[in-house]
């Protein structure tokens, strides 16, 4: 393991540094990754940020977005990226698998891996770690970890801190969360003091729909929704051919599982999808109710409490049954 003052030694000097995040990245994994890049920039570090996937175009406005790789359109460029690597950050997972193909060569670096995270049960691949489930982003966390463990806090410039504010405006549903605590808005005030535009940077984030997605989500709301009164519960479905003909694209689904959760009786929403090779879930959930339980024990997947995902290889029909078929055993969190 790495302890910090080793850590802060080796940052002391230029470093070749990879900055890496979950695959589809949604706004704490990226304003994260570049509100970190940003900081090391700065302090003359030779800093890259490699996204195993696209990501969506309402998060291609943060400082420094142009200069990220996409692992699977510059593979050879992102492999020789990790090998050359002294330092791995690694931030907003902590599972290898996490990140797809990239992870068979971060995992096989020799370079030092600094974890960021916030989720539960972390793998054990990394150096240094920085973490805590109880924190709302790991923008939050990233912004700690400049602050109390790396110093240099007049480097959290306006850039530094419009990515982190974004990273925490997404991963708290607009500071809707319980763990939005006063803490955070403590940060959140320091990063609008250190430039962060806060009007601004919601509407680059929420205001910046295509007609298609929006016809997709009225769609979605008219067609695709379902409740179960007796579970407290419902349900968005839908299938290939509902994403080909409002030719969806990278991040267009995000966020709709939420209009679900909205209905003043649901506890439980959940977003389902059939992608190329497998269905995708999105659960969210409203108070102790934990969601994320279903995804680890029905759907390979894991998460926060109130937010988290899963996949299937089975069929929509047979993962839309099975869902319904798992409430039975919760409906006493449900209906309480």
């Amino acid at each position: 393991m790495l302890d910090l003052a080793s850590l802060k030694e080796l940052l002391a000097q230029p470093q070749k540094i990879v900055i890496t995040t979950h695959h589809k990245p949604d706004g704490d994994a990226m304003g994260s990754s570049l509100g970190l890049y940003n900081y090391l920039v700065q302090l003359g570090h030779h800093a890259k940020v490699i996204a195993p996937t696209d990501y969506p175009d309402f998060l291609s406005w943060m400082p420094g977005n142009e200069e990220v790789i996409i692992y699977t359109e510059n593979t050879e460029e992102a492999a020789l990226l990790v090998a050359e690597a002294a330092i791995i950050f690694c931030l907003d997972f902590n599972h290898l698998s996490r990140i797809n193909q990239l992870g068979e060569l971060v995992g096989a670096s020799k370079a030092y891996k600094v974890m960021i995270d916030h989720h539960l049960e972390p793998q054990d691949f990394d150096d240094y770690r920085c973490w805590n489930i109880n924190a709302c982003a790991t923008a939050q966390l990233v912004y700690g970890f400049i602050i109390n463990e790396l110093g240099y806090k007049e480097y959290i410039n306006k850039d530094v801190a419009s990515c982190l504010y974004a990273g925490i405006l997404t991963d708290s549903a607009s500071f809707r969360l319980p763990n939005t605590t006063a803490e955070v808005h403590r940060i959140v005030a320091d990063l609008i003091d250190a430039g962060a535009v806060n009007w601004r940077i919601h509407d680059l984030i929420y205001n910046s729909s295509s007609e298609n997605r929006l016809r997709f989500l009225g769609y979605c709301l008219a067609n695709k929704l379902e409740i179960l009164p007796e579970y407290n519960t419902a349900i968005i479905y839908v299938s290939k051919a509902d994403i080909q003909q409002f030719n969806v694209n990278t991040g267009d689904t995000e966020g709709i599982v939420n209009y679900a959760l909205s209905i003043a009786s649901i506890r439980l929403a959940a977003f389902i999808v059939e992608r190329k090779d497998m269905v995708k879930l999105s659960l969210r959930s409203k108070g102790e109710f934990p969601a994320n339980e279903i995804c680890k024990k029905y759907f390979s997947g894991g998460g926060h409490r109130n937010a988290s995902g899963g996949q299937s290889n089975k069929s929509l029909d047979e993962v839309v049954a099975e869902f319904k078929s798992i409430l039975p055993e919760y409906k006493k969190l449900l209906i309480q």
